[in-house]
């Protein structure tokens, strides 16, 4: 049988980054504290924290003095930036450029939008760090949509600017902003703010998905990304499986078709998956395939 990783899977730009940033901060300092997972990738974490990464919410970031903060990739409100001024934290930036410029450009359009009344939608999923980070810049007053069904949210007379969660899928927000549209009897400007890498990411993983008979995908549990993507690989084929660890392979080889002769198994990451990780998953494959 035939094991493939795809080499384009695995950590984006911003979040191979972000790691190795913090990487280099550990090496200064004992302890850095990280607002929220660093990365959604549980086995990543672990990793991390036998190094000294401690991972703290919001409200201990509020009350932490004279300490080492690393923001991670995904980005955070000004209210962040305004703990770290107040209580003399040594802070280390690594919010994902791309985030950044996409939290500015919604800052500029509220700002715009205020003296003509109109309002701002944000597609993405309430709750995730980005959109947390994101809708801060508007005093979470943005409108939040998750799917179309929640159109109605959006007022059908007011002049309006849509924008995306960067990791978002291209064909679904292409289909909300048509929805949008429709609905809106007024001017209707969208932005495509989804991450370059990650729409080129979805297309190639539909390419690869199709090109193997079985797919383990691997990724966090927690991961949104990971999500998103096994969506779109279950879709193209269904012989695709989820794995978070290599401790997942055996029950995935006993439940599939994986032992079909001359099958050809392609392993996937999201963007939140380290290439280590998916080499484990390849060498217990093998190991099982072996006996």
């Amino acid at each position: 049988m035939n094991v493939v990783i795809d080499e384009g899977s695995g950590f984006c730009f911003g979040v191979k980054r972000a790691i190795a940033t913090l990487e280099e901060e550990l090496k200064k300092h004992s302890t850095v504290y990280c607002v929220g997972d660093i990365v959604h990738n549980e086995r990543e974490i672990e990793r991390l924290q036998s190094s000294g990464l401690k991972i703290i919410d919001t409200t201990e970031l509020a009350q932490l003095h004279n300490s080492a903060v690393l923001f991670r990739a995904h980005g955070e409100p000004p209210s962040s930036y305004a703990h770290v001024s107040r209580n003399n934290l040594s802070l280390t930036d690594a919010t994902c450029p791309v985030v950044l410029r996409l939290q500015q450009r919604i800052r500029d359009a509220w700002q715009k939008m205020q003296p003509i009344d109109g309002q701002i939608v944000l597609f993405g999923k309430k709750g995730h760090a980005e959109v947390i980070g994101l809708m801060g810049q508007t005093d979470n007053k943005c409108i939040l949509l998750e799917n179309d069904s929640q159109i109605d949210l959006v007022a059908p007379n007011k002049p309006t600017e849509v924008f995306a969660q960067t990791t978002k899928d291209p064909q679904q927000y292409e289909q909300l902003v048509s929805k949008i549209k429709q609905h809106v009897n007024n001017t209707v400007v969208a932005h495509n703010t989804i991450c370059r890498q990650m729409a080129d990411r979805a297309e190639h993983l539909r390419t690869f998905a199709a090109a193997h008979n079985i797919i383990l995908f691997v990724g966090g549990a927690k991961s949104s990304n990971s999500k998103v993507l096994f969506e779109i690989c279950k879709n193209i084929n269904p012989n695709s499986h989820f794995l978070t660890n290599e401790d997942d392979v055996e029950n995935v080889i006993n439940s599939s078709q994986m032992l079909t002769t001359n099958a050809s198994i392609g392993i996937f990451g999201a963007t939140s998956t380290p290439l280590w990780l998916m080499e484990r998953v390849k060498e217990k494959v093998e190991t099982i395939l072996k006996k």
